[in-house]
């Protein structure tokens, strides 16, 4: 009887590319150290040495997750004139794509964060969060929002674009809707701050 290798060349970055896809396709529940072990080519105790147990596995697709989703947004918004309101609306459009390829990987990242994560997660959280704060910010230099509201209008906006992504992945409205959800929340937001600071 033959036995699988131990080694691999880049194992870890193998099984989470593994594992993605597996979330991707049949969810969260398909997802085992055994069955990627045995798809990388690997002995089934191969991804303990990167992996000590599912939840550990999960913690990293977490991770990645929030890194991806920030760095998309990061793009997106770098791609945009200098225009707070389409600066607002491609951040939101990132969320939404992200939402619509990976509803998954989405779920468990949030799942993930409320339940008591590692550092590791609750630092690539906070890199997203930061991106959507530093979005904010630029809306203090254009005039938008006074900086003591940033927080909580980056919370409000953070809110808002992950509701109209959940509906988006439960198929409650389409993409083209959530779209046009993003359109009528950002004229909303901004209507309704100016309101706040003039009223």
């Amino acid at each position: 009887m033959s036995h699988r290798p131990f080694h691999h060349g880049n194992l870890r970055a193998v099984l989470l590319e593994q594992a993605e896809a597996v979330l991707r396709e049949r969810g969260i529940d398909a997802l085992s150290l055994r069955e990627l072990a045995r798809e990388a080519g690997v002995s089934h105790g191969a991804p303990r040495s990167h992996f000590v147990d599912r939840k550990a596995l999960l913690d990293a697709l977490a991770e990645r997750g929030f890194v991806r989703l920030a760095d998309q947004i990061r793009e997106a918004v770098s791609q945009v004139p200098a225009d707070h309101a389409r600066t607002l609306h491609a951040a939101a459009s990132a969320y939404l794509r992200f939402a619509e390829r990976d509803p998954a990987l989405l779920d468990l990242m949030f799942a993930t964060k409320a339940d008591g994560p590692p550092e590791a997660v609750r630092s690539a959280a906070e890199r997203l969060f930061g991106v959507m704060t530093g979005i904010m910010d630029a809306g203090v230099e254009a005039g938008a929002y006074d900086r003591s509201d940033v927080g909580r209008l980056t919370l409000l906006l953070s809110a808002t674009v992950q509701g109209i992504s959940t509906l988006v992945t439960s198929r409650r409205i389409t993409v083209s809707q959530g779209e046009t959800l993003i359109d009528d929340a950002i004229s909303v937001f901004l209507r309704g701050v100016s309101a706040e600071r003039h009223g």
